[in-house]
């Protein structure tokens, strides 16, 4: 239903974007523009998004409690054991990235490692291994392009604007198509946001629920939650744009009020869903 939504949207930005300009060669520009830099972004996603975190791989010598859980996980759900990482943050997080499951990487952040038992570790690497199996990169990176696309064009309009020659006068109806695109160029880009992070959101559930039913035991993962959403700690590489990724918003309340029920307005420009349901989905599901 999202991304029947978004791509309503973005025909509709198309559609009127081309009748303000009285020319749909833009489109064509916008949407390879678009298309190439997002398909670049998501085939080196793995590596660009492990350098940004500092990531450190790992052997079984160095962390084998830590990769025995995750080789263990994989042979259960039937995936290939992906590389794995240790970040050196001190707020405890974990994500999973990767075009797919034979290119893919599992990190988690040195607090994690400090303040989880092993039956919660589990449920963490779980989830995150549920992404992997449940292809949220490729998921992600068509949402980024549908972005990428409105956000791209909603710009080059609004620049194109101040070029435009007082000649260009295509009468009242002209006038009021160019109004409406001005609206649609500032209302579009918030739109396709707003649906990315609900995209981002619904995700995480299904992760949640897909790592639950992989170790049997949603208790792990709904206390992992818990203990992840109360440190105060501070996450220092991570940036905006990898927020998504991991299992917890790492820039959330640092008074460690992550899990405390919020607005629903609020809710709207979350990258993850309210720590407080996501327990009490999985404390309402049947092991």
């Amino acid at each position: 239903m999202l991304f029947t939504v978004f791509l309503v949207v973005v025909i509709g930005a198309g559609w009127i974007f081309s009748q303000a300009f009285g020319d749909s060669s833009i489109l064509y520009i916008a949407v390879i523009f678009s298309l190439i830099m997002n398909i670049a972004g998501y085939w080196y996603s793995d590596k660009i998004v492990l350098s940004m975190a500092r990531a450190k791989p790992v052997t079984r010598e160095s962390h084998r409690e830590l990769y025995n859980i995750v080789e263990n996980l994989c042979l259960t759900a039937g995936l290939p054991v992906p590389k794995i990482y240790v970040v050196p943050e001190r707020q405890p997080n974990a994500f999973a990235t990767g075009r797919n499951p034979k290119h893919s990487a599992v990190a988690v952040t040195e607090g994690l490692l400090e303040i989880l038992d092993r039956s919660e570790l589990e449920g963490v690497l779980a989830h995150e291994l549920a992404h992997i199996g449940n292809r949220d990169m490729l998921v992600s990176t068509a949402v980024v392009v549908l972005v990428g696309f409105i956000s791209i064009l909603s710009d080059f309009f609004m620049r194109s604007l101040l070029f435009r020659g007082r000649g260009d006068d295509r009468g009242s109806a002209g006038g009021i198509m160019i109004l409406i695109a001005i609206a649609f160029s500032i209302l579009a880009p918030i739109s396709a946001m707003l649906i990315q992070l609900a995209i981002s959101r619904k995700r995480e559930f299904l992760a949640d629920a897909s790592g639950a039913l992989l170790t049997r035991y949603p208790e792990g993962l709904a206390q992992a939650l818990e203990k992840i959403s109360k440190s105060p700690l501070p996450m220092r590489f991570s940036g905006n744009t990898t927020a998504h990724l991991w299992i917890d918003d790492p820039f959330d309340d640092p008074r460690g009020e992550r899990y405390a029920r919020k607005p629903w307005f609020h809710k709207l420009f979350m990258t993850h869903p309210p720590v407080a349901e996501r327990v009490a989905a999985l404390r309402g599901m049947k092991a």
